[in-house]
């Protein structure tokens, strides 16, 4: 299959480039490589013309295509015709060699799938005890794998609001478990969701559907959005056996008020594209988690040395929550 990918950057030149060497080891290389550089300088484009990389367009945009959504779109217009399959990974991330092999396979296995994510390695503690386990009040078991459970999903147990979904989809009350918390067996899995970073679609998905403008600059929770609405006319899956490393380079981020504040409103506009008309039970569980969260983020500012950053991100979580009342996101 004749594919592109296609890498948004901003502000990450030295990340960018150790993600292409990656690249350039893969037992299949991309027909395309698009980089779309939104970066305030000049750094990405010199580090580009010191090093080589097969089949590359590069692309620095000006202000008004900056943002995540926005780049991404910028993308997938330039993408060639031939291509039947449009990759996207994060900057920060390097491919183990057989990532793009596998990811393909998954296409030829599963003709159906509009979609196949990839699987995100060290991110992921598990350890096989196989189905007859009974997991403990901090464990969560899927598929024969147990890892430990955080704080907020023990609570959130213990008050009978924990996600009734397995990962990769989304309750009626949002509020899920990612597919990080699929376990790395090697499987392919069906999923509504996967992460944007390191993500795969159809060329054809595009001809209805696109990222949502919506998502500014960060973009946090886009990837959820698309994913749930391409889910809502197709297959999609997640294959644990295509694997890569994400570093979650600092650069480029929102100040925590900022990304707390996108936590909640983002969440929201999330929620209901998974759930346009919620029950009331639905909604109280949604207003109950995100009281919750907020709550365990203000305790860090008891319980870690970064104080000042939890509580500017609890401030900028309240400030979202009370802002749904009055100006709910469109």
């Amino acid at each position: 299959m004749k594919f592109a990918l296609i890498i948004c950057t901003y502000l990450r030149p030295h990340p960018l480039l150790r993600l292409l060497q990656s690249v350039q080891e893969q037992t299949i290389y991309p027909d395309e490589i698009l980089i779309v550089d939104g970066s305030t300088n000049k750094e990405t484009e010199k580090v580009l013309k010191e090093n080589h990389f097969e089949n590359l367009n590069y692309f620095r945009i000006s202000a008004e295509h900056r943002g995540l959504t926005k780049q991404r779109n910028f993308g997938i217009e330039r993408v060639g015709e031939e291509i039947e399959v449009v990759c996207f990974l994060d900057d920060d991330t390097v491919l183990e060699n057989d990532y793009f092999e596998q990811l393909l396979k998954t296409y030829t296995i599963y003709p159906e799938a509009l979609g196949v994510g990839g699987y995100i390695i060290d991110e992921s503690k598990c350890e096989f005890v196989g189905d007859n386990y009974k997991p403990k009040i901090d464990e969560y078991l899927f598929d024969g794998w147990k890892r430990k459970d955080g704080s907020r999903f023990i609570l959130r147990k213990k008050l009978g609001i924990d996600s009734d979904s397995p990962p990769g989809y989304s309750s009626l009350y949002s509020h899920g478990r990612s597919v990080g918390f699929l376990p790395p067996s090697g499987k392919v899995y069906p999923v509504e969701m996967f992460m944007g970073g390191v993500s795969s679609f159809k060329k054809e998905v595009f001809d209805t559907l696109n990222f949502s403008s919506y998502f500014e600059g960060y973009g946090l929770y886009e990837d959820a959005d698309f994913t749930l609405r391409v889910a809502k006319i197709g297959k999609l899956y997640v294959n644990t056996a295509a694997n890569l490393k994400h570093y979650h380079h600092p650069s480029g981020r929102p100040n925590q008020y900022q990304y707390g504040k996108m936590v909640v409103r983002n969440g929201w506009y999330v929620w209901r594209t998974k759930n346009p008309k919620p029950l009331l039970d639905s909604k109280l569980k949604w207003h109950s988690i995100t009281i919750l969260l907020a709550l365990i983020r203000f305790s860090n500012t008891l319980t870690t040395t970064n104080r000042k950053q939890a509580f500017t991100e609890t401030m900028g979580r309240t400030a979202g929550w009370w802002s749904l009342f009055f100006n709910k996101p469109k």
